[in-house]
């Protein structure tokens, strides 16, 4: 078992500590830093970056080939930790010596220690893990914070003060991962980059918040009937739809490429996407035609048969509704030469 101690809270020693521990290759890109590694010890990736108001993000899209332990000192400041497991899980205990508690496919996790407590964090060896880490620093010992967000995260996880460790685990939330996946598609750099990825890093956050709200005063964990293999499958599902949505698709194919019944696939798409699975696949038809009449010389018509839509006039009222333009307008917006016969 190899055992990583994180004992800073600035981004760039961070790293250093990363790389110091895990080898591979670090870049930097205005305050956003990427190891990658590929070596005898693990294989993968992990990303970060730091934002105003003391907010810091990491990402470990990781595949490490021996046991690993990461320490991370809560020395200096109080902070709350949102987490969240995109894929495989790992175990959080308060100190080496504390209980372990396990971070499940698609779950979240807020978690605030005392200070000079540790938060250890447990990677199981010969198992892709991807898990997102942002932390909020927050002074107790002000009665008011500089920012709303840190005001009420103060109110809602220190109310003793700091005095005692705060662990919740929530319900799985597919929503929460599709804004990851809107996080690692933003491919802008500097300084636009860097703002787009923090205003969606804010939205996460709301999101986990309000995980917490909803399980603790409106739903019971057994609100979401749905089991972890059941969410995997409508994501796995989901992503399929969005890679090709111009198929044919029918609820019948649908629900039997998935396993599941027609009403329980109705069902975790209102729960993760809030569409029925028919706006869904129009949804994501309307969005790849949106990035066709973008970057491709096919007229209208021409991108409205590929997209699987059988009537013009329906495809520009959908376009219309979600973009306030004409297909034709849109086009002739992002490229005044276009032929958009």
């Amino acid at each position: 078992m190899k055992i990583v101690t994180i004992q800073s809270e600035k981004i760039d020693d961070i790293f250093e500590e990363l790389k110091l521990n895990f080898g591979g290759e670090l870049q930097i890109d205005l305050d956003e830093y990427c190891l990658q590694i590929d070596n005898d010890f693990a294989k993968g990736s992990i990303i970060g970056a730091s934002f105003n108001d003391t907010i810091t993000y990491l990402q470990f899209d990781m595949l490490f080939y021996d046991k690993i332990t990461v320490n991370i000192l809560n020395r200096d400041a109080s902070s709350v930790y949102f987490a969240y497991c995109s894929k495989g899980n790992l175990l959080h205990s308060f100190g080496v010596s504390g209980t372990g508690r396990k971070l499940k496919n698609y779950q979240t996790a807020i978690i605030s220690s005392k200070k000079n407590k540790n938060n250890v964090l447990y990677f199981d060896e010969n198992r892709s893990t991807k898990f997102n880490l942002i932390t909020l620093g927050i002074d107790v010992s002000k009665q008011h914070q500089k920012s709303f967000l840190h005001q009420k995260i103060k109110e809602t996880f220190f109310e003793d003060a700091n005095e005692k460790e705060f662990f919740y685990l929530g319900s799985y939330n597919l929503q929460i991962a599709e804004k990851i996946e809107q996080l690692e598609a933003v491919n802008q750099t500097g300084v636009v980059g860097n703002l787009l990825k923090e205003g969606i890093l804010r939205i996460i956050l709301a999101m986990e918040i309000q995980q917490h709200s909803d399980d603790l005063y409106h739903f019971s964990k057994d609100t979401n009937c749905l089991t972890l293999k059941e969410m995997e499958e409508i994501k796995e599902l989901s992503d399929f739809i969005k890679s090709c949505p111009e198929e044919a698709f029918t609820i019948k194919n649908l629900s039997k490429k998935s396993g599941l019944s027609p009403n329980k696939l109705q069902e975790g798409f209102k729960l993760i996407h809030n569409r029925t699975v028919n706006d869904y696949i129009t949804h994501m038809r309307v969005v790849k035609a949106e990035i066709l009449i973008r970057t491709s010389d096919l007229n209208i018509s021409e991108i409205v048969y590929c997209i699987g839509f059988t009537s013009r006039s329906y495809f520009s009222k959908i376009f219309k509704q979600k973009f306030n333009c004409s297909p034709k307008d849109y086009k002739s917006s992002t490229n005044p030469l276009a032929i958009t016969a």
